[in-house]
């Protein structure tokens, strides 16, 4: 395949950026240069703009509010959006819950629930994984069972990322716990957080953020009719869904912003021999290498999303996706030990920004940020599971 952009590509491309730089709040994209994660406000706000341009969600079927767009259009609204940088649209509903619904719910699930996901009317995040069931997520013992015309569900999730903004979950539980073969026995449920015997607890973490939480469920009633899918085929809702998720993990955009920035920064940081950092050879060096990882990685996902339509119309994920998933991480990663050795021993210390001689935000971030990151090569199925369903695909072993 020709992974060039031709003429109408990169005037798209510029229609997109004219998009952003009229509509992007100054302040929001002075948040996210910095090195800080959009608020729940700047998110809700940013996608409900792109939801009225009709780009929120160009990926899904043109009934529900996607575009007629090539895999390629649809890959430079997204680096563009992460280039800016700008909010992304809310991975939980447009990534994950939403192509789900469109490919397995049931026409009245895509006429309540698509529309409000689109435009961020709702706040979704996932009940995936469990203490004792994570990349081994099958092992899962959150149960429901079935009473009248409701399922009646009592289990814990955790790591349950902005849980906390969250009115909806979907959830993965357990309702065939005879079923000799794990993965036929899981259903996957749409519950909203407001029912009664659901309890958010937050999970801080590191770097002193409240990102993740545990969600406990006490006889929680969920009506049969949000039930996803067949009972007890929950598992190819979550396979079709992981697929997804381990694609967006890529973020070819947010690397690129990330890297042009610390260029910018290394030109002015000092140096460990004298001079600019951005003369150390180490460093250099050591930042053109992941520039071409990520060139590499660029040209791989665009290959992934060229078999999109086959992936969606047959309703099976693509095991490349994994491929994605794991260099996508270490590259971000890599950027993130970057930044640490950019701050040098300024990273280690939390800048006072109201004094005028105060250490820069993004020094004191550089570590933070470091070790926040460490968790990437973990969600959506460690990078050792990714490689044993790479394995598994590919080479047939």
């Amino acid at each position: 395949m020709d992974l060039r952009f031709n003429d109408e590509e990169q005037a798209f491309r510029q229609e997109v950026r004219a998009f952003i730089d009229a509509q992007l709040p100054v302040a929001t994209r002075a948040h996210l240069v910095a090195g800080l994660g959009p608020t729940k406000e700047m998110t809700v706000d940013w996608q409900r703009k792109l939801n009225a341009r009709g780009w929120a969600v160009p990926h899904w079927a043109v009934a529900w509010g996607g575009q007629p767009w090539s895999a390629i259009k649809r890959f430079i609204l997204s680096e563009e959006i992460q280039s800016a940088p700008a909010p992304s649209p809310l991975g939980f509903n447009v990534a994950m819950c939403g192509p789900v619904i469109i490919a397995f719910g049931t026409e009245a699930q895509k006429q309540r629930f698509l529309p409000r996901m689109a435009n961020l009317d709702d706040w979704w995040c996932q009940g995936f994984s469990e203490p004792g069931a994570g990349s081994d997520l099958a092992s899962l013992r959150c149960a429901a069972r079935r009473e009248g015309d409701s399922y009646v569900v009592n289990g814990q999730k955790t790591w349950t990322t902005s849980a906390q903004h969250a009115n909806w979950i979907f959830l993965l539980v357990r309702t065939d716990p005879d079923n000799p073969k794990a993965q036929e026995g899981i259903s996957f449920l749409l519950v909203d957080m407001q029912t009664p015997g659901i309890t958010v607890r937050p999970i801080v973490t590191i770097d002193g953020g409240r990102e993740v939480n545990e969600v406990f469920f006490d006889e929680v009633r969920v009506p049969l009719e949000n039930l996803v899918g067949t009972e007890n085929r929950g598992w190819d809702c979550a396979k079709f869904l992981l697929s997804n998720e381990r694609t967006g993990q890529a973020r070819v955009g947010a690397s690129k912003e990330r890297l042009r920035r610390l260029r910018t920064l290394a030109a002015t940081a000092p140096g460990h021999s004298g001079g600019k950092l951005i003369d150390d050879t180490r460093f250099r060096t050591r930042l053109t290498e992941i520039e071409v990882q990520l060139k590499a990685l660029e040209m791989t996902t665009l290959r992934v999303l060229a078999d999109e339509n086959r992936q969606l119309k047959e309703r099976k994920p693509n095991p490349a996706s994994s491929v994605l998933k794991i260099r996508g991480t270490e590259i971000q990663q890599a950027i993130s030990e970057l930044y640490v050795m950019a701050a040098g021993p300024y990273g280690m210390v939390a800048g006072d920004t109201s004094e005028p001689d105060a250490l820069p935000e993004w020094t004191a971030l550089a570590q933070a940020t470091y070790f926040n990151w460490r968790k990437q090569s973990i969600y959506g199925g460690s990078n050792e599971i990714q490689k044993n369903i790479m394995a598994k695909a590919f080479l047939g072993l």
